[in-house]
This record gives structure tokens, sequence and C-alpha cells, in this order.
């Protein structure tokens, strides 16, 4: 199998690791001397290890392929850890018959967490320490997180300290917030997100409000609409989240989308001359032909960002920005 046979639809190489979703750790989880693992649930003997009893069971190498739902992919990725079946093995722990689930929860200030069938945890699941030699960095989920190679990377926990195992799924956190696909299979290529999530007049509505103020928040979500050529009647757009949508063709001149989320977002031919995008989270979203002349990016959110295309003149970023190899040449060639 070639390279490109093992790159999922809409997936691009790169050799870098990007930091994505939640940056940092609840301080619990970097507290070695008091931090348990506790598995629990629907097995017949719950347990909870210490991080040295982690680190002293046999440990194995995961070389994987993965998969970020915002579309970069890097090849062979080398973990150190064990599977999920091991660690259970180890205690000598056994699954309940009443048990069809595992969850997975963090040490995150938002709690997040995530949720397998039991068969796919116990194939494909595993609790790892170590990327490429080394202890995971804290942004990538130290000391220990989980790391499922068959389905998005959103599947994979980072500060993981507790797993359950349950008769009835729980929706992680991003398919709750966010509207993530539960399955998360990469190769149908549509199963990053849910079905859209507004009807035809709700989206009218949201095209021509006056003001977007109510509009602002991860709780008012806009996915997957289509929004070709939109142009709104202020440039107030803040804090908007607009996942997933078509906004090719847009005319954004000027506005302040400011920490707004337009994750995979087309922009094709949009034109956002002289916009203020800082803070704004633009991962897997494309640029194509769109127009970034005096644009402001710094401070975005630009892994698996398409920029090769855009009209850059004047353009500002960041330069810790988690660009992908391609797109970082883009800019710094000036396009």
């Amino acid at each position: 199998m070639t390279a490109a046979d093992r790159v999922p639809p809409g997936q691009a190489l790169t050799r870098k690791y990007p930091v994505v979703g939640e940056k940092t750790s609840a301080p619990q989880a970097l507290d070695l001397g008091s931090w348990r693992l506790a598995v629990e649930g629907l097995i017949d003997r719950p347990f909870a290890l210490t991080y040295g009893e982690i680190l002293s069971l046999p440990q194995r190498l995961l070389m994987a392929d993965i998969h970020c739902v915002t579309g970069w992919t890097q090849l062979d990725m080398c973990f150190t850890g064990f599977p999920l079946a091991d660690l259970l093995a180890a205690r000598g722990a056994h699954i309940l018959p009443a048990a069809a689930f595992v969850r997975f929860v963090a040490w995150s200030d938002r709690a997040h967490d995530t949720s397998l069938p039991l068969d796919r945890a116990m194939a494909d699941t595993w609790l790892v320490h170590s990327f490429a030699g080394r202890p995971l960095a804290p942004e990538h989920g130290y000391p220990l997180r989980t790391v499922t190679p068959s389905r998005y990377f959103y599947k994979s926990l980072k500060w993981v300290h507790r797993i359950e195992f349950l008769a009835e799924d729980r929706l992680g956190y991003w398919e709750r917030e966010s509207s993530y696909h539960n399955h998360a299979d990469p190769w149908p290529g549509n199963e990053r997100y849910v079905s859209g999530s507004h009807t035809a007049d709700e989206i009218e509505r949201f095209r021509n409000a006056k003001s977007y103020l109510p509009y602002r928040g991860l709780k008012k979500l806009l996915l997957s609409a289509d929004l070709r050529g939109w142009a709104p009647g202020t440039r107030d757009l803040g804090n908007l989240y607009l996942k997933d949508c078509d906004l090719r063709g847009a005319r954004l001149d000027r506005v302040d989308l400011r920490d707004a989320n337009l994750t995979r977002c087309d922009l094709g031919g949009a034109s956002l001359r002289g916009a203020d995008l800082r803070g704004a989270d633009l991962e897997g979203a494309s640029f194509f032909e769109a127009d970034l002349t005096d644009a402001d990016l710094r401070g975005a959110a630009l892994s698996a960002t398409k920029l090769i295309g855009a009209k850059i003149a004047g353009l500002r970023w960041s330069e810790d920005a988690e660009l992908l190899e391609d797109q970082e040449r883009y800019l710094r060639d000036g396009g």
C-alpha cells in the first residue's frame, strides 16, 4: 500500500504533530504524586493504578497512522504503552456481560471525555505515555492518553484518568458540544460531523440578521450551513461558531471575526480584505482563491488550514501557528 492509499478522503499529509483540541490539562493531571488511573464500571474487579505502576507494566510500541478531524494525517507515528486489553489482563479483571461501551474521562478543565463500543476499544485502544521515544508533551496528553488509530483523533483522549465500562453509550465532549460524529471512521469521508443543525428558514434568518450577538458562542453552533455569497449587514462577527459551512464567495471585507470558529469551512473565492481573524479557529478551513489581503490571522489556529491559492499580500500570521509544511512555505514565499 502506498502512502497515498493510507490517507483518508479530505486529509493532508504532514510530519508535524499539531496541537489540537484542548491545549492544557487540569492541574491534577500533572501531579504524579497523587495521580491515579481508575478502571471501574461493569468489570468484576475495579482497580486503580499509580503512575509508577503504569510504567512498570509490560510496554510495547504502537506504530500507527493518525488522522485528525481537522484534516491532517501523519503516517507511522510511534507511541509507547500498551493496549487496553493488556491492562485488564495484567490485573486479572474481566468485563461483565452487560458491558457494551467504554468511556474515557480526562483531567481537563472541561472534563473532556469520549466513548467507544466495547469491541472497538478492546481491539484498537492503547494507553500511551511516550511519543517517538520521549514522554508525551503536556499539550499532547502527558502523563497518559489513549490512542485509537482507526478513528478520528478526537476519539483518542488526552490526560486520561478514568476508564468506565458501561451498558449504554454516553456521547463524548466533542460529540455533545460540537456535533462531531459518534462513529468517527475516517475512511467513508463523511463521519466528521452529524448532519446540518438548522433549517433553511433559520439559516436565512442568520444571513439577514442585523446583529449577531444572539448567535455567539459554542451553544449557538451553526453546522454545515449553505452560506455561499453571504454579505453580512454588520462587521461585528466575533465569536461565531460556523463549523463545516459553505462560505464560498462570501463578502467579508474588514469584518471582525476575532475568536470565531470556522473549522473546516470552505471560504473559496471569499473576500476577506482587512478582516480581523485574530484568535479564530481556522483548522481545516479552505481559502483557495480567497482574498486575504491585509487580513490579520495572528493567534489563529491554523493546523490543516488551506491557504495555497489565496491572495496574501500584507497578511499577518503567527510563526507558531501549526501550519502544515506546504502551507507554511506558501506564506513564507509570499504566495
